[in-house]
């Protein structure tokens, strides 16, 4: 996969969105040490976690609570990598989380380390949408399909109702969604538009939708590079915002309601 160049690596993702920058996405040097220590150490370790924890977990979900199972394997996993690549997180806002109800929690998509990140410090389990292009990935693709999480296939949307249905089905059992508003990985940091289509769930199972600013992901680890950068980062959750009293026809007004607070959350200060 090519490098991306060192300067647009090291562009501040936040401060592109909005705002000041913030301890987690001030800029910073990396040289040949840094590269040496992610190509060598960080990277064959992840893929050694996946590996393994993926072949053993697969088989031991047919011995239990097979999406319980799985989860704390995916937590397990998260934990690892957080761990092996040095990076500090800092959680703020968890008063704001009420595990009484479900909730979607529509969180900002910047790097491929975000899913870690949510598994090791989201503190219950939950369910994550994800791009059908994930199930072509040997291991990978296994867990998320016996996991139980929602698959979404955005070039033929009329084949993702069995997992819409199932997505409300478990809101309704008191299961947590997780979903990425954006649709895709920002490219350059900055907090892309959000695909109204993604309030659909909330406003069909009149659930409250938390907002969580996840900062410093993109420096860390931006797209088209395997460069992990040890660097701090900051997971913000914001308080519920009420999907009441907005139909099918305001997804829009709900979707830029939930942009603006995720915005409002990268901005704030140290």
């Amino acid at each position: 996969m090519p490098k991306v160049d060192e300067a647009v690596e090291e562009k501040s993702g936040t401060a592109a969105m909005r705002g000041p920058s913030t301890t987690a996405n001030r800029p910073r040097k990396y040289g040949i040490f840094s590269r040496l220590r992610s190509y060598l150490i960080f990277d064959p370790l992840i893929w050694f976690y996946t590996l393994a924890l993926g072949i053993i977990s697969v088989p031991v979900s047919f011995f239990g609570n097979k999406e319980r199972i799985l989860h704390r394997f995916a937590r397990l996993w998260s934990l690892l990598i957080m761990e092996t690549i040095h990076s500090p997180v800092k959680v703020t806002g968890l008063e704001n989380l009420d595990r009484s109800r479900p909730h979607i929690y529509a969180v900002n998509h910047a790097s491929a380390m975000d899913i870690p990140l949510l598994y090791a410090y989201l503190p219950f389990p939950f369910r994550i949408i994800f791009k059908k292009e994930l199930l072509t990935y040997p291991i990978v693709g296994w867990h998320l399909k016996r996991s139980g999480q929602i698959c979404i296939d955005q070039q033929n949307p009329a084949h993702s109702i069995r997992s819409v249905r199932s997505a409300l089905k478990g809101l309704a059992a008191g299961m947590p969604l997780v979903i990425f508003p954006e649709g895709a990985r920002t490219p350059d940091g900055a907090i892309k538009p959000f695909l109204a289509g993604a309030f659909f769930l909330a406003i069909k199972a009149k659930v409250d939708v938390v907002p969580i600013a996840l900062v410093g992901t993109y420096e860390l680890l931006p797209m088209d590079t395997y460069h992990i950068k040890c660097r701090p980062l900051e997971m913000r959750i914001g308080r519920p915002i009420s999907s009441a009293g907005y139909g099918l026809r305001d997804m829009d007004a709900l979707s830029d309601k939930v942009r603006e607070a995720m915005l409002d959350l990268c901005a704030q200060e140290d």
